[in-house]
């Protein structure tokens, strides 16, 4: 289709249109590392694909080393059909963005799934979170082994903002006003007296 709908035609590789990776560099791994969300593509048995969403403090999401990255699956809705498909084909996709910065990257690879008493120290290594460990116990890990990925253009990305990211814009501002409005009252004080 790029050939057809573009005048640039991308690098030759797998369907994805991407050239493996050997290592993630430190730009993805910033980006893996402090993700607080993510989208998770699988494929199902019957080739249908399936979208769910992750979510957890900043750092859920970890680098094993080379280009494995891995998460604490944490009960959900008990319909495990992410785990399944992944039992099925191991073929998954992520997409991670930061919307203050407007960039996204694509993940392309092989998971599996990992019980939680099948590695006591892999379970561990992924409740730890910058902050200190998450707060429930995750049923499963998953371990993704990445194939490729890719920087999406950032063009039509809406910068968002969480509550926490717009306190640390705005609380510089809010402590200026309020040290104003303080020698404005001690001024109106002075004159009064």
């Amino acid at each position: 289709m790029q050939d057809r709908y573009r005048d640039i035609v991308y690098g030759a590789g797998d369907e994805t249109g991407l050239s493996p990776v050997e290592d993630l560099g430190t730009r993805e791994i910033r980006m893996i590392t402090g993700a607080f969300q993510f989208q998770l593509a699988t494929v199902t048995p019957s080739g249908w694909p399936y979208l769910q969403y992750r979510s957890g403090p900043p750092g859920f999401l970890h680098h094993l080393g080379g280009n494995r990255i891995g998460f604490g699956d944490l009960r959900g809705n008990q319909q495990l059909v992410t785990v399944g498909n992944l039992a099925q084909s191991g073929r998954a996709a992520l997409f991670l963005a930061d919307y203050p910065m407007r960039s996204r990257l694509k993940l392309f690879g092989t998971a599996a799934v990992v019980p939680a008493d099948d590695d006591p120290a892999l379970l561990e290594a992924l409740m730890l979170v910058p902050e200190g460990r998450l707060e429930r116990t995750p049923e499963r890990c998953i371990v993704i082994d990445v194939e490729a990925f890719d920087w999406n253009c950032a063009k039509a990305l809406v910068p968002q903002y969480t509550a926490e990211q717009v306190r640390e814009r705005t609380d510089l501002y809010v402590q200026q006003i309020r040290d104003l409005q303080r020698q404005l009252d001690e001024a109106r004080g002075g004159r009064e007296h």
